[in-house]
């Protein structure tokens, strides 16, 4: 996925909220790199050209530059486990450089990405490097199938379904689901579910809550209400408010 937004070089600061999703991500800046504030810090922090992203559970917010362009890889469930080979339960709201993870294919990437001319050349670029990376992937597990599954139908499955799905008792669903996705099942569909929520906010702002609500399949309001409290960290109506004076809208595009 590729974001390239133009903000008018003497407005404010571009700052925008960017709940947790349930996808791990690779991330590559092209033009002047963000700076990301964690929840609860007060200082914002520059970010490498290349950022591996692990899973989420709090909101940060990003100062996007001026100028900001972006490439966003985004993983199926279990898919950065495949491409590291470690477990992803260490790696709960942290993110890494991708040059210390990869090396000198990672920076060559950043060279090249510089020099591209357009987003045909951009998306090669990253594609040539993954696809080098195929051949030393871990297995696909009946797992994965499992949990892409669940994130298509916005998690709204029942554990014991997905568990049969991934051809796993309950208790090595929940073993392998810490493993290969950093979390508990259940708090993973209800991340999932919440995601859905939060980028139909900012794709059709005119919709109101009840019907973000009654789409996404929560059972009430009050559902809803808490996720946002536990993963945004504020009311659905605050976000709201916060989004309106937010010049780029950044999940409203996201395919998972």
């Amino acid at each position: 996925m590729i974001v390239h937004a133009e903000v008018d070089p003497g407005a404010p600061p571009a700052l925008c909220p960017y709940p947790p999703t349930p996808q791990n991500s690779l991330f590559f800046y092209i033009n002047d790199p963000i700076k990301v504030q964690q929840e609860g810090q007060a200082n914002f922090v520059a970010q490498p050209r290349s950022v591996i992203v692990g899973p989420q559970l709090t909101r940060v917010t990003l100062d996007i530059n001026k100028s900001h362009k972006a490439v966003r890889v985004g993983f199926h469930p279990g898919g950065l486990h495949r491409l590291l080979g470690c477990s992803l339960s260490g790696m709960i709201d942290d993110s890494y450089d991708a040059a210390d993870v990869f090396g000198k294919p990672i920076r060559e990437v950043n060279d090249r990405l510089q020099e591209a001319e357009s987003f045909d050349a951009i998306r090669d670029v990253i594609e040539q490097f993954l696809l080098q990376k195929v051949r030393s992937l871990r297995e696909a597990l009946p797992f994965d199938k499992a949990m892409l599954e669940l994130v298509k139908m916005n998690g709204n499955v029942p554990v014991e379904t997905a568990a049969s799905l991934a051809c796993l008792s309950l208790r090595q669903f929940e073993r392998v689901s810490k493993e290969r996705i950093g979390l508990p099942p259940k708090l993973f569909a209800r991340l999932v579910r919440f995601s859905k929520a939060y980028r139909l906010r900012e794709e059709l702002p005119q919709w109101n809550w009840t019907q973000i609500a009654y789409e996404c399949g929560y059972f009430d309001q009050m559902h809803l209400i808490r996720d946002f409290k536990q993963f945004a960290g504020v009311s659905p109506g605050i976000l709201a408010k916060n989004l309106e004076h937010t010049p780029v809208r950044l999940q409203a595009g996201l395919r998972l």
